[in-house]
C-alpha cells in the first residue's frame, strides 16, 4: 500500500510514519506538508492509495481539502486526522468523502488501535461522536451483508458515487441502487454518512 501523509508538523509525520512502518514495514509512505503539495503526489506513480490528512494546512482550512483531494482522485481512501474532534467536523468531513475520522487528541495506544483499524480495512470514528449520534441511531446489530454488499459499502464508505461504484465492479446502476437499499435496509440507515457511523459501530471489516 503506498500512504501520503499530509500535515504541516513535519515532527509528526515523522512520527507517525514510523508507527505505520512497525505495523507494515513494506509500506510505501510519501510527505506533503500543504494540501497542494499534495494534489501535486496524486500523480506519482504508484499513486497512493491512502490519504491520512490533517484539516488545519496552511493553503487549506477545514472540510473542503477532503472534497479537493477527492474530486482529484476519487479512488483515494482518505482518513483525517485532525484536533478537531467537534462531531459537527467529524460528519462533515464523513459527508465530504472521508472514510474515517482519527482525533490527534487520541493518547498513542487509542491513534495505534484507529490506524490498526484503519489498515485492517475497518471504519474508525471518534467515540465521543458515536457516542453523540448514538440516540438518533438505532441500536447496532449484528448484519448480514454478502461479499458483493460489502464490496458496495467499502466504496460507499470510501466516498465513491453510484457512477463509480458502477465502475469499479462493473455492475449497473440499477443493480448498484438494489444493493444499497438493500444495505441501507440491513444498517436500518438512511444516508451514506449514516451508513459510515454504522460500519465503526458494528466494526464491520471493509478489506478489499
Amino acid at each position: 500500500m503506498n500512504v501520503l501523509l499530509i500535515d504541516d508538523h513535519t515532527l509528526f509525520r515523522d512520527a507517525l510514519s514510523l508507527l505505520l512502518k512497525s505495523r507494515l514495514p513494506d509500506l510505501q509512505v510519501r510527505h506533503a506538508g500543504t494540501l497542494a503539495e499534495a494534489l501535486q503526489a496524486l500523480s506519482a506513480d504508484p499513486p497512493p492509495q491512502l490519504a491520512l490528512l490533517d484539516l488545519n494546512l496552511p493553503d487549506s482550512r477545514g472540510v473542503d481539502a477532503v472534497r479537493r483531494l477527492k474530486a482529484a482522485a476519487d479512488a483515494l481512501t482518505i482518513v483525517v486526522i485532525s484536533g478537531d474532534e467537534e462531531p459537527d467536523t467529524v460528519l462533515a468531513a464523513i459527508d465530504a468523502g472521508a472514510a474515517s475520522y482519527i482525533p490527534k487528541t487520541a493518547r498513542k495506544a487509542m491513534l495505534d488501535e484507529a490506524l490498526e483499524t484503519v489498515l485492517d480495512g475497518g471504519v474508525y470514528v471518534p467515540q465521543r461522536t458515536l457516542t453523540d449520534v448514538a440516540p438518533l441511531l438505532p441500536e447496532p446489530a449484528t448484519v448480514d451483508l454478502s461479499p458483493r454488499q460489502l464490496d458496495v459499502l467499502r466504496l460507499l464508505v470510501e466516498g465513491k458515487s453510484n457512477k463509480l461504484i458502477c465502475r469499479a465492479l462493473d455492475l449497473s446502476e440499477g443493480t448498484v441502487k438494489t444493493h444499497l437499499t438493500a444495505i441501507f435496509r440491513k444498517l436500518d440507515v438512511d444516508t451514506r454518512t449514516q451508513a459510515v457511523i454504522a460500519a465503526a459501530r458494528l466494526g464491520i471489516s471493509l478489506r478489499r
